[in-house]
């Protein structure tokens, strides 16, 4: 593999992942595709724009002959599919797009790398297809039970890319990552949404109790697993990577206010959301085989990320208008104002 095509990589892990590639392997010419949605912002790669080895598409994977000139252009070897809508809370209210972007639109990825053979298909995918874990760990071989139209749509790309390596043999792999954070996240969800509401002493709308558990990851140890699955992972199998780092939704927002030197009372209780799932967890033995584990302990990594945010208000206070209060009146609107 010498020409990667990181589609979706203007959003945030894609556009972390952009700058892992050229900083670990500077031989690579690493091409982003992005449609530029709301969350894929030009912005998020303002930093490696003048690198020799990056170069920028602007297009949308639904649209096949774009994401085809894209591959002959840049003589493609393997694509990395992070293009996707992604936020749990924007599917429950319209689910339209997350079936065109991330079912529809991974089925033309397929397409395109079978036509052109490439080398390898990676599809970036996320724990919540596992549904919800009372007890235990999710293992690859789990079945899917995803409850909301976003995982589901997640689940059913997912199930799109295996077909295609038993049908086809196209050889694909897929990873599952935890709950993801760092720097470039775009302000909708819990820590980047509530770093930035603190910063500006705004409520914070805690859904329920805030007992929900996530499995914490930071984005640059997502890019390394990712990275070894992507170079090293047997092609039609799928891998979790996982922080190991469970945490209570309430607990990452007490420590994350003690870091900015800001009052619990910001956090509001307000009105859960449906089907919302209370704990994920992975197994992420098959990944450990290949040699990865997680670098980062989650206080210090979580310490830089609210410093990324206070060294970086130029990158979030623009996105915190427009279309971004109407929606954020639409989600948290009712619920702040009945909140405890």
């Amino acid at each position: 593999m010498q020409n990667i095509l990181v589609t979706g990589g203007a959003g945030f892990i894609g556009s972390n992942f952009v700058r892992y590639l050229l900083a670990n392997h500077p031989h690579y010419n690493v091409i982003v595709y992005d449609k530029l949605t709301y969350a894929g912002r030009i912005e998020n790669l303002l930093d490696v724009d003048d690198e020799p080895h990056f170069h920028f598409v602007h297009g949308d994977i639904c649209d096949a002959a774009e994401v085809e000139r894209a591959i002959r252009k840049y003589q493609v070897d393997a694509i990395v599919n992070f293009a996707a809508e992604s936020h749990v809370d924007r599917s429950i209210l319209n689910a339209d797009a997350f079936v065109k972007t991330d079912v529809y639109g991974t089925y033309v990825l397929l397409e395109a790398a079978k036509r052109f053979k490439l080398e390898r298909y990676h599809q970036v995918s996320t724990d919540e297809v596992y549904g919800d874990v009372p007890v235990g760990f999710s293992r690859e071989t789990d079945p899917f039970a995803p409850n909301s139209p976003y995982s589901a749509s997640k689940a059913s790309a997912e199930l799109l890319v295996r077909s295609y390596f038993a049908t086809y043999q196209l050889p694909v792999v897929i990873t599952r990552g935890s709950n993801t954070f760092g720097p470039y996240q775009y302000p909708e969800k819990l820590l980047s949404l509530f770093i930035t509401n603190a910063l500006d002493d705004q409520s914070l709308p805690m859904y329920g109790d805030g007992m929900q558990v996530r499995d914490w990851l930071y984005v640059l140890d997502h890019c390394n697993g990712i990275d070894l699955v992507l170079h090293q992972g047997n092609s039609g199998e799928a891998y979790n990577i996982g922080g190991e780092n469970e945490q209570h939704n309430i607990d990452v927002s007490r420590l994350m206010l003690r870091i900015l030197g800001k009052p619990e009372s910001l956090m509001r209780r307000v009105t859960d959301r449906p089907g919302h799932d209370k704990r994920y967890a992975l197994d992420t033995t098959k990944l450990r085989a290949l040699g990865w584990a997680p670098r980062r302990d989650f206080e210090s990594a979580l310490r830089e990320t609210v410093d990324w945010y206070i060294k970086n208000e130029w990158w979030w206070r623009k996105i915190k208008s427009g279309e971004y209060l109407e929606y954020y009146k639409a989600q948290y609107g009712e619920r702040l104002a009945i909140a405890e």
